[in-house]
Parts: C-alpha cells; sequence; structure tokens
C-alpha cells in the first residue's frame, strides 16, 4: 500500500476521522456563507456541532456548479487556486474545478495509491495515454506516478502509431489509457512488457475487461474519479479485481435512491460524495449521476475500505424502453458474451415515433442471436444491426461515444436507415 496506515484503517478508526472531518467541512462551509452554507442554515443547522452523520443534511450537484461558473463556489480566495480542471460541459456550460496546492498533493497521493495496488512500484514504466488538458486524467496519473517514483511516459492520447512504439521501445509495465483506447492499441497486436492497466473515465463492463486481456496478456483494472470530487484516484481496484477501494479517509460516500434515500450494502443507487479534506471546492453530498453499489468489508489484499462496484451506468444515461430501464454496459455485457461481435458498437434511441425505438449497432456476430440474447437479458426487444467492420466510430482520443439520440434527420450511422 502507498499509505498503509489510512488504506488499512480499522472500521472505528476511520468513522471517527470521518466524524470529525465532516463537522469540519460543515463549520467551513457555514463560515464561507456560499449556497451550501445556506442551505445547512435553511436546515436547521447553525453550528457544526449540530452534525450527527450525512443522513438529512442537504445535497449539491451539478447544477450549481454551472450556476456558479466560473468559480463561484470557491472556498478560498481566488490567489491560493493554482490550478483549474473541469469537463468540457453539456449545452456549452463546463464544470470548473479549481484546485490548490494541498488539493494538487492529495490528488497525487490518492492516484499514488491506485498505481500501487495495481502492483506498481518506484521501479514501473507508467505509460499514461489519458488525455492531458483541462480533463483530469492524464495530469492526475501524471502525479501520481511522480508521488510514487515512477517513470512515467506523458503520452497523452491519440498517435497510436507512436503510442505502440514507444509501449515497445520504453518497456512501460502499467498502462493508463481509457478502456475503449485500450481495445484499440490491443487490437494492433503489439509485442509489449505490460503487466498491468488502470483504465477509467468511462464506464466498463466484465465482457470488456475479459476481452482487454484476451488482447493485451495484462490484469484489466477499473479507477473512478470525477473533477468535482478530485479526479482519478476517488476509487480504484487492487490485483484481487473485486471492487474498487474507495479512498473514504478523503472522500465520505454514499449511494441513494431516485427519492434521496440512502441504499443498502449491495444495492444499486447514485454514487453521492463529501470532500471533507479538499480546500478550493470542498462538497457537501455531491450528486454525481453515477450508479453503482458500495460493500463494505477488509480485502484480501489487507485494505479495509470500503470498495463499490463497477459504475453500471449514468442517471441520466438510462434508457427507458417500453417502461422498462436500460443502461448501455448491460447491453454491452450480452454483446461481448456473443461470438464474432467485437467491442465497438453503438446505441441508437429512436425518437422519431411516439414510441421510442433501442437500435444496436454492432459490428460482427449473428444478428438474431444477439437479438435474442439480449431481449433476454433486457426483457425488452432491440432492434440489431450487424454492421460491416469499420463502421462504428473508433476512439483516438477522449471518451467512447456508447449512445446517440436520433431524433430527427439522416440516421447517425450508415446501414441503419
Amino acid at each position: 500500500m502507498f499509505e498503509a496506515a489510512a488504506e488499512g484503517m480499522s472500521v472505528d478508526e476511520r468513522a471517527a476521522l470521518q466524524a470529525g472531518r465532516l463537522r469540519d467541512l460543515v463549520r467551513r462551509l457555514l463560515a464561507g456563507d456560499g449556497v451550501q452554507g445556506r442551505r445547512l442554515r435553511d436546515t436547521g443547522i447553525g453550528h457544526e456541532g449540530d452534525v450527527d452523520g450525512l443522513d438529512g443534511l442537504p445535497t449539491t450537484g451539478k447544477q450549481d456548479l454551472w450556476e456558479s461558473y466560473p468559480l463561484g463556489m470557491l472556498a478560498v480566495p481566488r490567489a491560493d487556486v493554482v490550478a483549474v480542471h473541469g469537463s468540457s460541459g453539456t449545452g456549452g456550460r463546463p464544470t470548473l474545478v479549481g484546485y490548490t496546492r494541498g488539493d494538487l498533493e492529495l490528488w497525487a497521493r490518492m492516484c499514488a495509491r491506485a498505481l500501487v495496488a495495481a502492483g506498481a512500484t518506484a521501479a514501473s514504466t507508467v505509460h499514461n495515454a489519458y488525455g492531458y488538458g483541462l480533463f483530469t486524467g492524464g495530469l492526475g496519473i501524471h502525479q501520481g506516478a511522480l508521488a510514487l517514483g515512477a517513470t512515467v511516459v506523458p503520452m497523452s492520447a491519440g498517435q497510436t502509431d507512436r503510442q505502440l512504439r514507444l509501449l515497445r521501445d520504453l518497456e512501460a509495465d502499467v498502462l493508463t489509457c481509457t478502456p475503449s483506447y485500450a481495445i484499440r492499441l490491443g487490437e494492433a497486436g503489439v509485442a509489449t512488457k505490460l503487466k498491468v492497466g488502470i483504465f477509467g473515465a468511462e464506464p466498463w463492463s466484465e465482457a470488456l475487461r475479459a476481452r482487454i486481456e484476451s488482447l493485451l496478456p495484462i490484469k484489466a483494472l477499473d479507477i473512478y474519479g470525477l473533477s468535482e470530487v478530485i479526479g482519478p484516484g476517488v476509487a480504484a481496484e487492487c490485483l484481487e479485481q473485486d471492487g474498487l477501494h474507495v479512498n473514504e479517509d478523503h472522500f465520505l460516500v454514499e449511494t441513494l435512491d431516485p427519492d434521496g434515500r440512502p441504499t443498502a450494502p449491495g444495492v444499486p443507487g447514485e454514487l453521492t460524495f463529501s470532500t471533507p479534506t479538499k480546500e478550493a471546492l470542498p462538497l457537501l453530498r455531491y450528486r454525481t449521476g453515477d450508479v453503482a453499489s458500495l460493500r463494505p468489508g477488509a480485502c484480501a489484499c489487507g485494505r479495509t475500505l470500503v470498495r463499490m462496484s463497477k459504475v453500471t451506468g449514468r442517471v441520466d444515461d438510462m434508457v427507458v424502453v417500453r417502461g422498462v430501464n436500460v443502461y448501455p454496459s448491460e447491453v454491452e455485457a450480452v454483446l461481448l458474451a456473443e461470438p464474432g461481435v467485437s467491442p465497438h458498437y453503438l446505441l441508437v434511441v429512436d425518437r422519431r415515433a411516439a414510441a421510442t425505438r433501442l437500435v444496436v449497432a454492432c459490428e460482427g456476430g449473428h444478428g438474431p442471436a444477439v437479438e435474442a440474447a439480449l431481449t433476454a437479458r433486457l426483457g425488452v426487444r432491440t432492434d440489431v444491426r450487424v454492421l460491416p467492420p469499420g463502421t462504428v466510430p473508433r476512439t483516438e482520443a477522449g471518451k467512447a461515444r456508447r449512445r446517440v439520440d436520433w431524433t430527427d434527420g439522416p440516421a447517425p450511422l450508415r446501414g441503419l436507415e
């Protein structure tokens, strides 16, 4: 472990630490008199001593960040902000997050924890093919590798031929990128010295893990994070591949149902984080939109941190087809289990008529068999279109596009007309 005292802390010790940090977070928010502080007072909380756990405290969401754009929710003077990261935004509204030097140091340690959990050491060479820039993936892993003392190759995304050459020439043992780009690299068939890959920034299934591990003879591990909370390193898998360890000494995690009630262990819900040790943008009960479940208990690796499942989808990514809730990850699991189907697919939500139709565009496989398997798994009929190889767009940089809405105009892909 990178920080064994924290990662292997007893449950009682961690609960006491979390309680103290939560009270400090509430105190800071009340003192700051921002939107979160006002909500706390509206619920009757006027002092940190009033806090007894997370339940009943107000939540925060992306809308709050949009409405306070660009940096209206800062809890420190602007002069203390040394970096800004964020997402590209939806509908022209970016989400920006400020970082102090302390935040960057914390982020580096969390990414170093993830690298060590994957078996990396100071002697490792980390080939980092996450994008560098406003997106947090590239620079987060970069800082984590430096904190560990490993050698980092800051490739960023794209330029696949060059990636393959440097993987071979520098003999990296750790690959970091999106799972869809790992597939792209694996399909090139390059011989490497890679032992493990840390793949995140987009939801991916166990079936895709199996496909990656068949193309690149490595252990494929998941990592989770988002810029609002800190970036990658909020949670990560170890070599046991038995859930992502949430760094809950710094990120208090809950799963909530649509009505905001906590779900039981093992029951999926919306991941919700509080960030008591963040300085520039501390958040209280931030609803991420990501759906997963939580499981307490020690891991065989020795970590006692709560584990979260892979993200199964997003609240806003769910498609309702004839009353049935469908997540892209469920479709992916079926497609990759079918013989001959490639990992490149696109869900087309056809909304041109009153009844929503789900079209699954894939490459390879036997259409009727895939359609039957999807119907059995989802409980609703889909329209499967098997397209020629290369029809579904590949991802060179950024996140894979797995879903598109078709409301009017021409089909989003050839062969769907």
